[in-house]
């Protein structure tokens, strides 16, 4: 079998919030160097990616065959991680698809897919279950790992499979957005006695630049990782422990979290904002969306944690030691303390959806 070790990685999706550390991983000793899709190389998200040294941008969008071509051309190895939320669940599950073909024409060696869990399987094909964004992606990682079952010595591939990150649960503009009620930072989210699998963006670096540097046992492998299963009382109450600032959980209902969350703004704008509004297969936001909290209010996800320990010993694996971690960055950054940046007016987004305000070409 031909070696997959490979050099010059093709990155789509790099801007975004978990593409800056699994590219900031990849460079840091010189020994990946990253071509960067993106469609906009003047953007602050750009810059700080041009900044780490040993990354080229190249401007385009991957719902583009020619775009595509290229980017992949003189590259051995390709990290693809497609925003469902520009596309979504459809045209991200057909631009998965060709990203994939057209890696295998162009002589890549290696291929990670940025995965989610496949919720609605997962779930017993329960429609209530039912969530495109993590479907969609979920249902492309299976068909990548059929497909390496023949190709998998002309070229290998892997899922980095990962999940809501931690930082969502205290930035702005997310579905677990917190808020200070009467001095107490509250979480209303409709999770009942559930737990999420939250993903810390750190851990995020490692586990990439580990299936590179193991290609070959990483080939076939779908890495399903996680913190933990973290309930939302245990959240609140480690930020708590870590701030000493009160914290609380308040399991709301799906239609109070509708119209308190989001006062009923969500409605039935399409999950992905590029998506038809009036194509009978595009999700909206609220459907999408109360499958995601579905999905975590029956702990349908699971994780191999002991496999995890194997591989990044290091890793975050409590939110208490998440929000240490973070209430350290933040003070040594210069933007204060835990507490100080959840207040409403500190609050900055994590996610490039919101910067960009749900707006942008596919």
């Amino acid at each position: 079998m031909a070696s997959q070790q490979v050099s010059k990685i093709f990155v789509i999706g790099g801007t975004g919030a978990q593409g800056i550390p699994v590219i900031r991983g990849l460079v840091k000793d010189k020994k990946y160097s990253c071509r960067v899709l993106t469609r906009d190389t003047t953007s602050k998200r750009a810059q700080e990616l041009l900044s780490l040294g040993n990354v080229e941008l190249m401007e385009g969008t991957f719902g583009d065959e020619s775009t595509l071509q290229q980017g992949f051309s003189g590259c051995d190895g390709a990290f693809v991680n497609i925003d469902g939320f520009n596309t979504g669940e459809k045209t991200e599950m057909y631009w998965a698809i060709r990203s994939y073909e057209i890696a295998l024409e162009q002589g890549i060696k290696f291929f990670v897919y940025g995965n989610l869990d496949y919720a609605l399987k997962k779930g017993g094909y329960d429609s209530k279950f039912r969530t495109g964004h993590y479907d969609g992606k979920g249902r492309i990682g299976e068909w990548i790992l059929f497909q390496n079952q023949k190709n998998k010595e002309r070229m290998g591939a892997s899922l980095f499979t990962t999940g809501p990150y931690i930082e969502m649960a205290i930035s702005s503009l997310t579905i677990m957005t917190p808020t200070v009620e009467d001095g107490v930072v509250t979480w209303r989210v409709p999770l009942g006695k559930g737990s999420v699998v939250h993903v810390a963006l750190d851990d995020c670096e490692y586990y990439v630049r580990w299936l590179f540097d193991h290609s070959e046992r990483a080939n076939g492998l779908d890495l399903e990782v996680a913190i933990a299963p973290i309930p939302y009382a245990e959240l609140a109450a480690a930020f708590e422990k870590v701030t000493g600032h009160p914290a609380q959980y308040i399991d709301t209902s799906l239609e109070d979290y509708w119209k308190i969350t989001f006062r009923d703004r969500a409605g039935d704008m399409p999950a992905g904002y590029n998506a038809d509004p009036k194509d009978k297969s595009t999700m909206s936001f609220k459907d999408n969306f109360t499958g995601f909290w579905n999905t975590w209010k029956n702990d349908v996800i699971k994780r191999d944690y002991a496999m995890l320990d194997e591989i990044h010993p290091d890793r975050i694996k409590s939110a208490e030691e998440f929000f240490r971690k973070e209430d350290r960055k933040g003070r040594e950054a210069g933007k204060g303390s835990l507490w100080d940046r959840v207040q409403k007016e500190n609050q900055t987004a994590i996610l490039k959806i919101g910067e960009d305000g749900r707006k942008g070409k596919l």
